[in-house]
């Protein structure tokens, strides 16, 4: 797989016509968030998101898995080359994303 900047580079541009979508470096991956929800991120194994509803109607193909250990599982990204598809994903996954929890002061 190419070096993880140009795979973040590649789904900031798949993503772009949803606007609001940033990413952090966390732990040598990435972590996304779209509306300031966290939906996925950049881990070993690849582009993962969080198991929706959403997800799982668009990617029924994908397995869920563990992007590291003791971590939740997750999705492999497999529609990562169908932007339109992708944003609809995301945009679908957003009502069934947690709200970021406030930071404490």
């Amino acid at each position: 797989m190419a070096d993880n900047k140009e795979l973040v580079a590649y789904i900031m541009e798949q993503l772009s016509g949803l606007g609001e979508i940033r990413n952090i470096p966390m732990m040598g991956g990435y972590i996304f968030y779209y509306r300031e929800r966290i939906f996925g991120g950049i881990y070993e194994s690849g582009f993962m998101v969080k198991v929706t509803e959403a997800s799982k109607k668009y990617m029924p193909d994908s397995e869920p898995e563990a992007p590291y250990e003791g971590a939740k599982p997750m999705l492999p990204v497999t529609i990562i080359d169908n932007k339109q598809l992708l944003q609809e994903m995301v945009a679908a996954m957003y009502p069934e994303l947690p709200e970021r929890k406030p930071r404490k002061k």
